[in-house]
């Protein structure tokens, strides 16, 4: 697998697995990604991006498209492609979308928040409820290292996170 190199590593956070990924605000200047989760609304990368309806302080409105697009983001990131995650504040949502991605990349919900908080920001996942939702994403690897992912919040589906 190739992998192409970040411009710089602002906001950057290794996985478990050695992948990075990037956290920031929308509005931060940024050098290019290859694939963008966009957690609220306001301007969109130049870049390929996904939209999750996130509310600010809450947890994602659809909790399955949700883990669809963490999933396909995490499936992008092991490819070797530049995954960044961002919202308004950059802390909050982003944050727990981060964490979310450790945890697919193998992280318990408690190693994964101590990981975003020490390597990314001392204030992510923000609120109780965004804790209480990481619990609620469990993940596992299969053979070949994809993320599997069998969540409380969906019904199981063997390969959720690989197509």
């Amino acid at each position: 697998m190739t992998r192409t190199a970040w411009l710089d590593d602002t906001g950057l956070v290794t996985l478990p697995s050695g992948v990075r990924v990037r956290g920031r605000r929308l509005s931060d200047p940024a050098s290019p990604a290859d694939f963008a989760l966009v957690l609220a609304n306001g301007p969109v990368p130049a870049w390929p991006h996904r939209h999750i309806r996130w509310p600010d302080f809450w947890t994602p409105v659809n909790r399955g498209d949700a883990l669809d697009a963490l999933c396909e983001a995490h499936r992008r990131a092991r490819a070797g492609e530049r995954v960044e995650v961002a919202c308004h504040g950059g802390i909050g949502r982003t944050g727990t979308a981060l964490a979310a991605l450790a945890i697919l990349d193998g992280l318990t919900a408690p190693d994964a928040l101590r990981l975003v908080r020490g390597n990314y920001h001392h204030r992510a996942v923000e609120t109780p409820w965004q804790r209480r939702w990481l619990h609620k994403v469990t993940g596992r690897r299969d053979a070949t290292g994809s993320a599997t992912v069998r969540p409380a919040i969906l019904p199981h589906r063997p390969g959720a996170c690989h197509r």
